[in-house]
C-alpha cells in the first residue's frame, strides 16, 4: 500500500525532505525537517520511498509492519521532546506545540479543550472515556512546562461517560478541575472557552496568552505524554468516520491511524458507501473541506465524512461567510456542486478585519442575519447559503 505523507501538516512552511527515492525507511524515522515555523515529519510505516516532491513523500509500505518504532532522541527537556516528536495542534489548527508551550504563564492557566464541537466527530470523547489518565497526565506536564497554577478540562455536560471517567482521575488532583461549556457550536473556539471558563472576553486577533492562558486539544495532550514517556513521534492520528458509510452512519472511531494512509482505506473498513452518497468531507460538517478517496490522513485530520448527494438547486445563490463555519471558497464549492450560480456574497455582521483576516468579534453568539439576507435578495439571490455558527 502507498502511504503519502504531506510535507505541510502544520502552520508555517512545508518541511524539507531528508530522504531520497529508493531509500528504505523505518516507522518513526525522521523524513522531513521544518524550514522556519513548522514541525518534524516522521515515517508512519516501514517501507521504501518511491517519490519525493514539493507536496509529499510517498512510501510503499512493506507487508510486515512491526509494532516497534524509531524513538526520538533522549532528552531531559519536555519541550525538546515535544519538538523532536513533531507535535502540532491536533484539533485542526496545526500550530507547532513546542512553540505554543514555550511560555511562562507565571501562575496562569492551562485548559484542555475537550469540547468535541463538530457534529458526528467523537474520537476526542472516546479518548476521554477510554483513557482519561493520559489527558490528566498530559495536563500536568503542560502545567509544569508553562509554570501555570491551575489546569482545567473544558467539556460539554452531555458527555456524561467521559466526565465520570475524568472525574475519577481528577478527584485527588488539587490543581486540575473539570469545567463545563455550553452545548453549542463553536464552544471549542479558544476565545469561547476562555470567555466561558475565565470570564475574559478576548478581542478578535487576541491570543489566549493575553488571558495568561494556554489551550490545548485533548489529542494533542495525548501526543505530549507519548513523546515524553515513550519517546514516540507523531506517526498516528485518531479519526472519526461517519455519514453515508454502511457501518459508520452515527460515527465510528479509529484510534492510532498511520499518518499518510489513504482515506478510501477507512471508508472500506466501514463497509463502503451507503447509496446514494455525495462528496467526501475531510474534517467536521461546519469547517470541513472537500476530499478525495486518494486524500491522506494527516496530523490535523479529525473526520472523514461522506455526505448525501447535493440537492439540484439550479438557482441564483447568495452566500454569507463566517469565521466560525464555512468560508467563501467552501460555500462556492457547495453551490457549484448543487448546480447553482453565486451572484452575491457577504459576511456575517460580526466579522471584523484584523491584520488582513476577517474574524468573529463574538464567536458562538450569532446575531441573526436578516439585513444580510435582505442585501443578498436585492442583488437577485433566490436562495442563501450560510456558514454561520450557533443559529
Amino acid at each position: 500500500m502507498k502511504v503519502c505523507i504531506d510535507l505541510k501538516q502544520h502552520v508555517g512552511n512545508p518541511c524539507k525532505p531528508i530522504v531520497d527515492i529508493g531509500q528504505d525507511v523505518k516507522k518513526g524515522e525522521l523524513i522531513a525537517k521544518p524550514q522556519g515555523l513548522g514541525a518534524n515529519v516522521h515515517s508512519s510505516v516501514y517501507g521504501k520511498v518511491i517519490d519525493v516532491n514539493e507536496k509529499e513523500i510517498v512510501i510503499e509500505a512493506f507487508e510486515k509492519q512491526p509494532d516497534e518504532y524509531v524513538k526520538i532522541k533522549e532528552t531531559n527537556s519536555y519541550l525538546e521532546a515535544i519538538r523532536e516528536a513533531g507535535i502540532v495542534g491536533s484539533g485542526g489548527a496545526g500550530f507547532p506545540t513546542h512553540v505554543k508551550l514555550n511560555v511562562d504563564l507565571k501562575g496562569g492557566y492551562v485548559i484542555a479543550n475537550a469540547a468535541e464541537c463538530e457534529p458526528i466527530l467523537s474520537h476526542n470523547v472516546a479518548l476521554m472515556e477510554e483513557n482519561p489518565e493520559i489527558v490528566v497526565k498530559g495536563l500536568k506536564y503542560i502545567i509544569e512546562i508553562t509554570n501555570a497554577s491551575k489546569g482545567y478540562i473544558a467539556v460539554k455536560p452531555k458527555y456524561k461517560k467521559a466526565i465520570m471517567a475524568l472525574g475519577k482521575v481528577c478527584k485527588n488532583e488539587e490543581n486540575i478541575e473539570i469545567k463545563f461549556l455550553p452545548d453549542m457550536y463553536p464552544a471549542g473556539d479558544e476565545r469561547v472557552i476562555i470567555r466561558e471558563l475565565l470570564g475574559v472576553e478576548l478581542k478578535p486577533g487576541q491570543l489566549p496568552l493575553e488571558a495568561n492562558t494556554v489551550v490545548s486539544n485533548v489529542e494533542t495532550i495525548k501526543n505530549i505524554v507519548l513523546a515524553i514517556e515513550k519517546r514516540k513521534p507523531v506517526i498516528t492520528k485518531d479519526i472519526t468516520i461517519g455519514g453515508r458509510v454502511k457501518y459508520a452512519k452515527e460515527g465510528k472511531v479509529f484510534f492510532d491511524v498511520p499518518i499518510g494512509m489513504p482515506i478510501k482505506h477507512y471508508i472500506e473498513q466501514c463497509g463502503g458507501y451507503e447509496k446514494p452518497y455525495g462528496e467526501i468531507v475531510l474534517g467536521g460538517p461546519f469547517t470541513g473541506r472537500h476530499g478525495e478517496e486518494s486524500s491522506s490522513v494527516n496530523k490535523t485530520l479529525g473526520g472523514i465524512l461522506v455526505s448525501m448527494p447535493f440537492l439540484n438547486e439550479s438557482r441564483k445563490v447568495g452566500i454569507i461567510a463566517c469565521e466560525c463555519g464555512a468560508q467563501e471558497e467552501r460555500l462556492k464549492e457547495i453551490a457549484k456542486g448543487m448546480g447553482a450560480e453565486v451572484i452575491a456574497e457577504t459576511k456575517c455582521k460580526r466579522m471584523t478585519e484584523v491584520n488582513g483576516r476577517y474574524r468573529c468579534n463574538l464567536p458562538g453568539v450569532c446575531p441573526g442575519q436578516a439585513e444580510k439576507v435582505l442585501y443578498l435578495k436585492k442583488q437577485g439571490a433566490e436562495v442563501v447559503l450560510v456558514g454561520t455558527c450557533e443559529d
